[in-house]
């Protein structure tokens, strides 16, 4: 397998100046650069940049990927979005880790296959990572407990340490969830486990009766900063901040409503995941038991309609068989073979064995310095 590393960066947030721009093509004259993205595929060397370096300045998303199994993906982030404390109750190994920049925070995540791959049969699932960035600005904490659960899979977190809080939705995910969780190859028992103590996603939707309601309680000053704001800041995240504050306000709504579930350790997470592990491969072997003996009756029934069919045609098959062997041919050789098969499940059928042995016989006594034929007869069985 030889070597391949594909490389790709995103801006969100800010798109580059030219400068920055200029910056990055001294590291790379292959690259496809413009004032949102840096992409580059490297079949022999490697990058000569720093990931981490290029996201602290430039970008808010990298994508990376090498045929050789490894996986990583990082995202940048305004701390007012999602701050660091929060982000570290989750990310706290080697597979999911949080780091801050000023007022940024980024997050890696990262999944290693020892086998290595070719690359990923859907090329969309780059495209699908990029929302989760703004699923996590707006407080949908969901990638990040991918993140720790991946680390529960790869043995990085104690048995006894407990899980952090679930959020909601993991048994509802979204395109870039689904795309997440392939990307962190986050076993599929593991997850079902996991997402049982999961809420649903309820009320995702906005209700402008709600929102108008928030806002009117702001105090007049701060909407007043936040309308100027949007007009002079060439900045995205500005309406996102605002609706982080809402979603947040009405989660904390919410959650003063409901009784707090109990959470499991990781140890009862594994266990339980190896409980379905073993059902779940129990009922595909049922499933497939039923399928291979399903599959034999109907064989069954369509060899006993063929017999029926040669029944009355026994002696013209014998004819057949002989011009057959006469032809001296390897492909006409395996035509006679399979009418021998054919009379053979016959004789047994009607009894007469000994008739069809003795005709047998009659052909290896004729024949018996044709090798390849013997050779066909011996491997079928014949007599």
């Amino acid at each position: 397998m030889s070597e391949y590393q594909y490389y790709e960066f995103q801006a969100i947030d800010r798109p580059l100046t030219e400068k920055q721009m200029e910056t990055l093509r001294s590291y790379s004259t292959r690259a496809r650069i413009t004032c949102t993205s840096f992409t580059n595929e490297y079949h022999w060397g490697s990058f000569n940049g720093n990931a981490d370096t290029w996201m602290e300045k430039y970008f808010d998303v990298f994508f990376y990927y090498a045929n050789w199994g490894t996986h990583v993906l990082k995202l940048r982030l305004p701390v007012r979005l999602l701050p660091l404390q929060m982000a570290r109750d989750y990310c706290v190994h080697e597979s999911a880790c949080v780091s801050q920049k000023g007022d940024r925070l980024i997050l890696s995540f990262i999944s290693e296959d020892e086998y290595g791959e070719d690359w990923m049969e859907d090329d969309s699932c780059l495209s699908s990572l990029i929302p989760v960035r703004a699923e996590l600005a707006r407080g949908d904490l969901r990638a990040l407990y991918m993140g720790w659960l991946q680390g529960v899979q790869n043995h990085e977190v104690a048995d006894g340490e407990i899980e952090p809080a679930v959020p909601p939705g993991l048994g509802q995910l979204s395109a870039s969830m689904e795309c997440l969780a392939k990307f962190l190859r986050i076993d599929q028992d593991l997850f079902h486990v996991a997402a049982q103590a999961s809420p649903e996603l309820k009320g995702a939707q906005l209700s402008r009766k709600d929102v108008r309601s928030w806002v009117a309680g702001l105090p007049a000053r701060e909407k007043d900063d936040l309308l100027t704001r949007f007009i002079v800041d060439d900045e995205s995240t500005s309406v996102t901040e605002l609706l982080h504050r809402f979603l947040e306000h009405r989660k904390r709504a919410r959650q003063n409503l409901k009784t707090p579930s109990k959470r499991r350790t990781v140890g009862e997470l594994l266990e339980a995941a190896e409980v379905r592990t073993k059902e779940r491969k129990q009922a595909e072997a049922r499933k497939s038991a039923e399928a291979g003996a399903r599959r034999k009756r109907q064989a069954t029934i369509a060899r006993a309609k063929h017999l029926d069919q040669l029944a009355s045609q026994q002696s013209r098959l014998w004819t057949k068989i002989d011009n057959l062997i006469a032809a001296k041919q390897p492909n006409r050789y395996d035509q006679a073979i399979s009418l021998l098969i054919d009379l053979r499940d016959l004789a047994e059928r009607e009894g007469n064995n000994k008739q069809f042995r003795k005709k047998i016989e009659a052909i290896q006594d004729i024949h018996a310095r044709k090798s390849s034929l013997m050779k066909r007869l011996s491997k079928a069985g014949l007599p």
